[in-house]
């Protein structure tokens, strides 16, 4: 078993565009935004679009798709009138999934800023997703809580608090709820994933605290940022501290390869999407395994 390897792609000019680009680029998965990550208001999607996008998706085998929300959304908002527009749009934001048919939809957990603690913070995401979700759990989606870097008062920097924050969500509605979880962010949380050893924790703390069933999907990012420094700076892959080290032990891992990762690297020439693709595709293989441990021996080796 491969993993699925893809990346965030554009719609611009159409849906279906995003699909394109994928099976250009040599992914079998993606990421969209389902409207201007920037704008409150987003139109609902045209039906020819999204026939034509399902049709590309079925004919290339692409999936999953992913949706990754607004990023004016905070769940957990102390401010009314924002968390009434982050409500409003994370309902738009679910039902325009379920109409383009995709597998996930990722969500940021939120920003506790004007809360006295992490704990009524998370009470107001549970609650606010509750009120955003009714009637639409049945939907196909399932929504993924992703981890962050932890700067800012941002949630879900821990695993504990990720876990805890799905318990309190399932305890409110029967809205499907896992976990998309980021190298970069993981990195910059403290992870030490650059190495074997440290893939080897960060995969049994995943187990131990998440459950693997319950993350379908890694955004697979290196980091420009310092481990622990809590920043989140995406890099290229193999560009940045995790390196392809690090990504050779995350995609080699056993109970991964059945796990989608995807990118959301920068893209700064035509043609580095697929580059990078292959390189993931690369460092996904037995040979490459192979030939790391090879090397790994060669350098440990006593000279003649």
């Amino acid at each position: 078993m491969t993993p699925r390897i893809g990346r965030h792609t554009s719609t611009a000019g159409a849906l279906e565009n995003a699909a394109a680009e994928a099976v250009r680029a040599g992914a079998n998965c993606l990421q969209i935004f389902s409207a201007s990550p920037r704008m409150w208001r987003a139109l609902p999607p045209d039906p020819v679009r999204v026939s034509k996008m399902r049709d590309l998706r079925a004919k290339h085998d692409l999936r999953p798709l992913a949706i990754h929300t607004n990023y004016l959304i905070n769940m957990a908002s102390s401010d009314t009138a924002l968390l009434a527009q982050s409500i409003e749009a994370f309902r738009g934001e679910l039902e325009r999934a379920a109409i383009i048919g995709a597998d996930y939809l990722v969500l940021h957990p939120g920003n506790s800023k004007g809360h006295l603690s992490v704990e009524p913070a998370l009470d107001t995401v549970a609650a606010s997703i509750a009120v955003a979700s009714r009637g639409l759990e049945d939907r196909g989606v399932t929504l993924l809580f992703e981890n962050t870097a932890g700067s800012k008062n941002q949630l879900g920097c821990k695993f504990d608090e990720l876990a805890d924050l799905r318990e309190r969500v399932l305890r409110l509605t029967k809205l499907p709820v896992g976990f998309c979880i980021d190298t970069c962010h993981s990195y910059a949380a403290g992870y030490d994933i650059a190495n074997e050893a440290g893939v080897r924790i960060w995969v049994k703390e995943m187990k131990t605290k998440l459950g693997l069933q319950h993350v379908p999907v890694f955004h697979s990012n290196d980091s420009k940022a310092a481990l622990g420094s809590h920043v989140d700076r995406h890099a290229n892959i193999g560009a940045g501290l995790i390196g392809e080290a690090g990504f050779s032990a995350i995609l080699q891992t056993k109970e991964l390869r059945k796990k989608a990762f995807i990118m959301e690297t920068p893209v700064d020439n035509p043609g580095d999407d697929a580059k990078e693709i292959e390189t993931m595709k690369r460092l996904a293989s037995k040979q490459d395994s192979l030939a790391r441990l090879q090397l790994s021996s060669a350098r440990s080796a006593p000279p003649p």
